[in-house]
């Protein structure tokens, strides 16, 4: 059912949201734990996370982002499915980690339901969203992809910030305790307002911002036009080239034809 490559997306995908939920929970549980610090932490580890596995899983990290993907029909739902529940656990994962290196408990910090910090969630994670709108449509790949959602990133957290905790990942609120998969515990924040949030950046930047089918189709012409526009010039200079060469060994046939008729009429 799973091959190798599927395998490493969802091994990445739960490596990179690991990643990124240890720098979270490490910067943000130190004495400089300020939003500031977070998001700036936090788009480093985006960033180089896309270094390691864009080209593997496209480095989705954050399982609102998938589920934006699965809504924009870019990714099956089986794959989706598993993908986010890979994301989950790398935070889980996180979690135990750094649970194991503080050897202490971490007390829940996020709260019951809030509208407004749901407002705030989601408008972070419409940032994200439209990020990996324009990296997807716009096939940016590398450093250009990086510093994209890793920057857009930092902006998220900010913004979402400046009402509750600014996390914009569920799989990251699950490794900081904002929210549990039982109880009322922040659960329509943290987890609710950043699906939210992508679901609308990334389908909006696709009906809005992407290339239209027509542009796609004239970019794919030109393309295709380049490729061939040199192979035929080459094959009609060689074409020139025969036909030159032909015209010569006619034209040294026939000389000696027209001499030894002009000889024979003065005898």
């Amino acid at each position: 059912m799973f091959g190798r490559q599927k395998v490493a997306t969802l091994v990445a995908e739960f490596l990179g949201t690991g990643i990124l939920t240890l720098v979270f929970l490490s910067v943000q549980r130190s004495s400089i734990g300020v939003p500031y610090f977070i998001a700036i932490a936090a788009g480093a580890a985006v960033a180089v996370a896309t270094f390691y596995f864009a080209n593997i899983s496209g480095a989705q990290l954050n399982p609102a982002v998938t589920i934006a993907l699965m809504s924009a029909r870019r990714l099956s739902v089986l794959i989706g499915a598993v993908t986010v529940i890979a994301q989950m656990l790398g935070g889980w994962a996180a979690y135990g980690i750094y649970h194991y290196f503080v050897s202490s408990t971490l007390n829940s910090i996020g709260g019951h339901f809030s509208a407004r910090v749901l407002l705030a969630e989601a408008v972070g994670a419409l940032i994200i969203g439209l990020a990996y709108g324009a990296a997807y449509y716009r096939r940016l790949e590398g450093t250009n992809r990086a510093l994209l959602v890793g920057g857009s990133y930092t902006l998220a957290i900010i913004v979402a910030a400046a009402v509750g905790i600014g996390i914009v990942n569920p799989a990251v609120a699950v490794g900081v305790r904002a929210f549990a998969f039982a109880g009322s515990m922040g659960w329509g924040t943290y987890l609710l307002g950043p699906i939210l949030g992508a679901v609308i950046g990334l389908n909006l930047y696709w009906l809005l911002f992407s290339p239209s089918v027509e542009e796609e189709l004239v970019g794919e012409t030109v393309v295709a036009v380049e490729t061939i526009v040199p192979t035929t010039s080459t094959s009609s200079r060689s074409n020139r080239s025969a036909s030159a060469k032909s015209r010569k060994t006619t034209t040294a046939k026939k000389t000696p034809s027209k001499k030894k008729t002009t000889s024979s009429r003065k005898r």
